[in-house]
């Protein structure tokens, strides 16, 4: 595994990424004098300015990703969120201005969304956006495209970044892999395929899902509330978008669903979603050296997944 990127090879990849975005929105007919960063993290987000346009540029990826994985994720995205747009969803669509699809430049995968002003003084209120999240349920039930199953667990990520982490005992206890990768033995089953979720928990549906916190991936505007952030886009249990969002989110979705007539949450497929993402977040340090951000703010999640129940109880 290499070492910690720099600073300066940062704010190198992120400026190949802005150029991408602006050379790439040019291309497509859109005048973009003024491209600003808007985000910096796992994908460089990018204003088109003076265009009513929004660029995602992934630039922190597994290894095994490459363009033409990226690009299919990116065409599921695109299709959900287009799809509840025309539905009159409350979402941040794809741009109008340029065609829906995922758009390739420099070695980038990107693609392109509306602006929509965002109301900056409005404190998250995740609570109140669980309530939310069962009316997206509500209309993602109906979504009549294809999805794979539980896409958004990545499993070929977290086995593989387990296996790396072997090397790289400055980034994690060799007790804590040890715990890890048994942990994972466990859990992979469940959401490796469709199967192997319905024998732990038969009974328990699944549909379309956001598959990736969407209670946090709520934007607030001047003109109320819009779901974002559709990555992850998936088929699969409810559950798995509430995960990590704790009892008062739990209990404030469970109303809300019982009053469109959904089903409540399942305890015990709560908590193995749970362990599955504190898997993934364990894993997740194996990006650290494209991240270095990430040594620091996954320590609280590792220390408390130290806490949990091995494998969220599951064979209990």
């Amino acid at each position: 595994m290499p070492g910690f990127m720099t600073p300066d090879q940062l704010a190198a990849r992120t400026s190949r990424a802005l150029d991408a975005a602006v050379t790439a929105g040019r291309g497509l007919g859109l005048t973009v004098t003024d491209a600003t960063v808007l985000h910096d993290v796992f994908s460089v987000v990018v204003h088109l300015a003076p265009s009513p346009v929004v660029v995602r540029v992934p630039t922190v990826l597994p290894s095994y990703a490459d363009l033409d994985i990226q690009a299919a994720r990116q065409r599921v995205e695109l299709d959900v969120v287009g799809w509840l747009a025309e539905q009159g969803g409350p979402v941040v669509p794809p741009s109008p201005l340029v065609p829906r699809e995922p758009v390739q430049r420099n070695g980038f995968s990107m693609t392109f969304w509306q602006f929509v002003e965002q109301d900056k003084s409005v404190e998250p209120d995740f609570v109140h956006h669980s309530r939310l999240v069962a009316d997206l349920h509500a209309a993602l039930r109906e979504y009549p495209g294809d999805l794979p199953f539980l896409s958004a667990a990545e499993p070929q990520f977290t086995t593989e970044s387990l296996a790396a982490l072997e090397a790289r005992p400055d980034l994690i206890a060799p007790a804590d892999l040890d715990r890890a990768r048994r942990e994972w033995e466990v859990l992979e089953p469940v959401v490796r395929s469709r199967a192997g979720f319905e024998a732990a928990f038969p009974g328990i549906d699944v549909q379309p899902i956001h598959g990736d916190a969407p209670a946090v991936n709520i934007v607030a505007t001047p003109d109320g509330e819009l779901y974002s952030d559709f990555e992850l886009a998936t088929l699969g249990p409810v559950e798995w978008d509430l995960a990590a969002l704790g009892p008062d989110c739990a209990a404030a979705y469970n109303s809300a669903a019982q009053r469109r007539g959904m089903r409540q949450l399942d305890e015990r497929v709560l908590r193995v979603i749970n362990a599955v993402g504190m898997s993934r977040a364990v894993a997740c340090l194996a990006l650290a050296p494209q991240l270095p951000l990430l040594v620091e703010a996954l320590k609280p999640a590792v220390e408390q997944w130290r806490t949990m129940p091995f494998a969220g109880g599951l064979g209990d």
